[in-house]
């Protein structure tokens, strides 16, 4: 009996050990899974705080973005009025522009039916004016055929003679002739009647100083230039009766009127 008693003991203590490892096993357990759970709330925690600061950020960020989203907007609408008042503007001007033409087109249109009927009128009276132009133009032939031996020269009409006569029947014939002697009155007039007569001859011209002693005077009753006579010329003197005027080679001399020479006639239009 008494060898068994120990054995009972130990396995008394045994049993209680067991026990009390137990215990501690679910202690352990238990502030483990305390820990667990307090770790997960903490994490909880965290992430909610996270959340929780994100979305203050985003609440904060999207005023300035909303603002950011106007300013772009109201520049992009700046930009395109400028835009819009630019064509308009281009628009005006063009219009103006193509209104100014028109108006221009209309002006000249005016002007070339002004011009067309002017020129119609004047048409007209072309044909109107045609047969006297026709009769004029015959009456000038027959004049011209009745006019043999005289010249043209610039405004005026010459007849140079081929025969010799004193200076009142050489300035008759001019008379008959519808004319009266030659009135030189230019170098260029002078040089014309040279160049016909040539340089050796000399004709009667319409000067004389009948009337008046050395004042010499055309027969329309102009004076002389001067500048016409040649050297030595005029010579005559009262006494020698040189009253009448000759265009020699070399520039005017003065003969009596009752000597002859060839005359030259002239007839101004």
């Amino acid at each position: 009996m008494a060898s068994k008693r120990p054995k009972i003991y130990k396995k008394d203590n045994a049993n209680e050990t067991g026990k009390m490892d137990r215990k501690d096993v679910e202690e352990k357990i238990a502030v483990v899974r305390s820990r667990h759970v307090r770790t997960e709330a903490e994490n909880a925690s965290r992430h909610q705080t996270s959340k929780h600061t994100d979305y203050l950020r985003i609440r904060k960020a999207a005023p300035v973005c909303l603002v950011l989203m106007c300013v772009a907007m109201l520049t992009v609408v700046i930009v395109m009025a400028v835009n819009l008042y630019t064509m308009i503007e281009e628009f005006y001007v063009k219009n103006t522009n193509h209104t100014n033409e028109i108006k221009t087109l209309k002006q000249i249109k005016e002007n070339l039916q002004r011009v067309i009927k002017n020129l119609a009128e004047s048409n007209k009276a072309l044909k109107e004016e045609n047969p006297k132009i026709h009769q004029k133009v015959e009456e000038l032939r027959k004049q011209i055929n009745k006019m043999d031996g005289w010249r043209c020269n610039q405004s005026s009409l010459y007849f140079i003679s081929s025969e010799k006569k004193n200076w009142t029947e050489s300035r008759r014939d001019c008379k008959e002739r519808g004319a009266d002697l030659i009135i030189i009155e230019s170098k260029e007039e002078q040089e014309f009647v040279e160049r016909e007569i040539g340089v050796s001859d000399s004709v009667w011209i319409g000067l004389t100083d009948s009337e008046l002693e050395g004042t010499w005077t055309w027969v329309n009753g102009t004076s002389l230039s001067p500048g016409f006579w040649g050297a030595g010329e005029p010579s005559g003197t009262s006494t020698n009766d040189e009253d009448c005027a000759v265009n020699l080679p070399l520039g005017f001399g003065d003969y009596p009127c009752k000597n002859t020479f060839k005359w030259i006639c002239e007839r101004q239009n």
